[in-house]
Parts: C-alpha cells; sequence; structure tokens
C-alpha cells in the first residue's frame, strides 16, 4: 500500500518534494506496482538532491534518510565511474545479508531505490525497476 501526506495513518508516506496530485497519484501506481513483484520489500522515488518524491518506507524520518543516502550512494558511484572516463553506471546494487537496496536512475530529475529480502532472485526485480524507471521519467519529465 502507498501513503501519501494526506494520510494520517501510522503507517504513512510522506511526499517532502513537491509534485502536483496528479504527478504523486502517477507515481504512486508506479510503486504500487512494483511493489508487487516478489522480494521488495521497500521503495523510493528521489530527487537527484536527495529530497523525497514518494516513497512506501513506512516512517518518515528512515524515509527521508534514506532518500538522502541513496542520492550520495548514487551520486559517488557516477562520480567514481566518470573519474575513470567510464560512462555512469546504469544502476547500483548493494548486498549484505540482511538486504539489498538498487539504486538507478529515473530521468534527469530523479532515482528509484528499491530494497529487497536478502535472498530475492534479482533477474525479474531488475527487469520490472528498468521499466518503472522510464515510467517514472516520463511522469516527471
Amino acid at each position: 500500500m502507498l501513503y501519501t501526506t494526506h494520510d494520517i495513518a501510522a503507517h504513512r508516506i510522506e511526499n517532502v518534494y513537491s509534485v502536483n496530485t496528479v504527478t504523486e497519484e502517477m507515481l504512486k501506481h508506479t510503486l504500487n506496482d512494483l511493489k508487487n513483484v516478489g522480494g521488495i520489500e521497500e521503495l523510493a522515488v528521489v530527487s537527484r538532491d536527495g529530497l523525497l518524491f514518494c516513497s512506501t518506507v513506512s516512517q518518515k524520518q528512515h524515509a527521508e534518510k534514506f532518500a538522502a543516502m541513496s542520492a550520495t550512494l548514487m551520486g559517488a558511484a557516477e562520480t567514481a565511474t566518470s573519474m575513470l572516463g567510464k560512462s555512469i553506471p546504469d544502476r547500483v546494487i548493494v548486498e549484505s545479508k540482511h538486504m539489498k537496496i538498487i539504486g538507478t536512475c529515473a530521468g534527469p530529475k530523479a532515482l528509484l531505490m528499491v530494497m529487497t529480502e536478502p535472498y530475492a532472485g534479482l533477474g525479474l526485480i531488475l527487469s520490472e525497476v528498468a521499466k518503472a524507471s522510464e515510467k517514472i521519467k516520463r511522469v516527471l519529465g
């Protein structure tokens, strides 16, 4: 389930970065579809400077920190590859024994960040993340 700042439930999603209602609904729909893929636990659409567009992360402070750190992670990966004279990465994957985090570009304005279960198979997830990233890119322009 996706939440916005209009929700007053205990588990809410904060939409910190200003987007219009139609855009917000389209982002929520995209995340909702992606959340149905097996193994995905949390999702966030984040601005490149670390502000939160939309998220399924249940606590506001965790969602905002996740957004900021996600943008830092992606920025560092892009800087590192650029300094080596290579193109920017299509995605960054961080794996631990407790989870995997997948970060991918969703156009010039946004990143799509995905947290999965630790043993989730990435084949279908990466395919669906790529599709969702393209949708987000179209929505945000």
